[in-house]
């Protein structure tokens, strides 16, 4: 049976409980265990499918076709588990699907309350799909304290009693503020949280504290006295260099020893962190660097683009190069407050990413239309394929009023909305007009490739799988008039009507892909897509 582990964090938000469980997954992960991490959203949406990346940051999409919470990418990236639909739930989802048993009257005329039957769909969510596993992570996301979350500190509650407590250890994860005018780190804040925490019923067995300064052995101790912990359950956590050293120095500070203590198991073999060290000695030590521009809509706040910003990381790791990304408004491009040309003329190459929406879209096809004629390497996702096809469609192949569907009627519709599309379940369809949550093409989909092309030859295969987000498709009927023009359909569905990649063979580096291969791009194994689009970044500054 598998054992789990229920992760909360106190005093404020953004402590990096995403972060933290993924690390200790990856640390049980190279002593030889089977690991699954879960994350509990309290917020009402049914998923983060239709809220803003500037509230949410990205929405990360699973194989199975989940629109899932970012830190299910940070699992993803840290252990090499593929996540699923049933790695992320919502209060929204946990009372849509109670609300749906109601009206169907499967209660049989009972009350509907949050206890037994809330905290119940609580508990079958953490337990469901489980019995492969050694340790299982459950992150509640929040912060102790907040009113959304309660229904699932009760629910960890009681399976913490339902399970036994040699199956389940509580970790939480809480900030020790250092006050400069003082010049000392408060403890206080952290003792109040895990009161909190306590007064509801669970009693955390190791805290992970947050400090920017080195929590001196004095203070430790007294946090132990004050919460109920021994000494060494209090793991001090400063700030990384990087994400990726996380791991670590969460090990050399004790924490999974700590938590496989907590459970009993004192035979464990050591952790091979060798991956982590090589991970490590590239990201510390690269023989060069690039600069990458990213051309895009959200670039105000970088978690819109977590797992891409994260690829180009992994890309320099695989040429072992450091990777500066610039982040560039297209919105500039077209209020004429930019100099285009000055600023991208200084880049190795140029990305325009995935978004929603026509603002920025006149941006962002300039910035295609230069890297084009300046021979600078491009890659384009999603949106950013969507672009390339639609500057390639005025500029070399004569449809001077190219458009997308996407910006309105009018011009020629090269991008156009997906009606209907074949899935493994069969013919899937939407209305334009329709409900924007979970109705895009959303999840794993195969890809047949041109034997010769470009990407054949980076994947080393011709038929790959990808994961998709988008509701916009290129129309292929414009596919003879844009090859006339240079820009060839490399990849395609495989029933040969869905455009997936397109690219300039007459070009050093120039790929656009409807996909999103960030999502797939780990530090141990970086996507060969970012690995080549890095490489060509340093061959063009070699020339610069």
């Amino acid at each position: 049976m598998a054992r789990y582990i229920f992760i909360t964090g106190g005093v404020v938000s953004s402590l990096g409980k995403g972060l933290m469980a993924a690390s200790l997954a990856a640390l049980l992960q190279a002593r030889g265990y089977r690991v699954r991490i879960r994350k509990f959203d309290p917020y009402l949406n049914v998923d983060p499918g239709t809220m803003s990346p500037y509230q949410h940051g990205e929405v990360y999409v699973t194989d199975d076709g989940a629109e899932t919470d970012l830190d299910l990418g940070h699992y993803e990236r840290f252990t090499g588990v593929s996540a699923r639909q049933s790695d992320n739930v919502t209060s929204g989802r946990i009372y849509q699907q109670i609300i749906t048993k109601e009206r169907r009257g499967d209660y049989l005329g009972a009350t509907v309350q949050v206890v037994p039957h809330v905290t119940d769909a609580i508990k079958a969510f953490a337990l469901a799909e489980t019995d492969d596993l050694d340790f299982v992570l459950c992150e509640i996301g929040g912060t102790v304290g907040d009113i959304e979350s309660l229904p699932f500190i009760e629910a960890i509650r009681q399976l913490r009693n339902d399970l036994g407590r040699d199956k389940t250890v509580s970790v939480h994860v809480t900030l020790v503020p250092y006050i400069a005018a003082a010049g000392e780190l408060k403890t206080k804040p952290t003792q109040h949280s895990v009161r909190e925490l306590a007064a509801l019923g669970v009693q955390p067995d190791i805290l992970l504290c947050r400090c920017e300064k080195p929590l001196p052995e004095g203070e430790r101790a007294k946090i132990a006295q004050f919460c109920n912990v021994r000494k060494e359950a209090v793991i001090p956590a400063l700030d990384a260099q990087s994400i990726y050293a996380v791991p670590l120095q969460y090990h050399a500070e004790g924490l999974d020893d700590e938590v496989l203590r907590a459970f009993g198991i004192h035979d464990a073999k050591e952790p091979d962190v060798s991956r982590w060290l090589d991970i490590m000695d590239r990201h510390h030590n690269p023989e060069g660097e690039v600069t990458i521009g990213v051309v895009g809509k959200y670039v105000a706040l970088p978690d819109a683009y977590k797992s891409l910003s994260e690829a180009l990381v992994h890309g320099g790791m695989a040429n072992r190069v450091k990777v500066n990304i610039r982040w560039i408004d297209a919105e500039l491009f077209e209020s004429g407050e930019d100099d285009l040309v000055a600023r991208l003329e200084p880049l190795h190459a140029i990305l325009v990413p995935g978004g929603f929406g026509e603002r920025g879209s006149e941006g962002k096809i300039a910035a295609v239309q230069f890297a084009r004629e300046r021979g600078v390497p491009f890659f384009g996702i999603c949106l950013g394929m969507q672009m390339a096809c639609i500057e390639g469609a005025r500029n070399t192949a004569g449809i001077t009023d190219a458009t997308s569907s996407e910006f309105g009627p009018g011009g020629s519709p090269i991008v156009g909305i997906i009606t209907e599309w074949m899935t493994e379940e069969g013919l899937q369809t939407r209305q334009e007009g329709g409900d924007l949550g979970g109705t895009m093409r959303l999840g794993a989909y195969p890809a047949a490739l041109s034997p010769n092309s470009h990407v054949a030859t980076l994947y080393g295969s011709n038929l790959i799988s990808e994961r998709h987000r988008h509701r916009y498709e290129v129309n292929a009927r414009y596919r003879e008039q844009l090859e006339k023009g240079g820009l060839v359909f490399s990849g395609m569905s495989p029933d040969g009507l869905l455009p997936e990649i397109v690219e300039r063979p007459d070009h050093p580096w120039f790929i656009g892909v409807q996909f999103h291969p960030e999502l797939k791009s780990k530090p141990f194994d970086p996507h060969p897509l970012f690995a080549g689009f890095i490489e060509a970044a340093v061959k063009q500054s070699r020339l610069m």
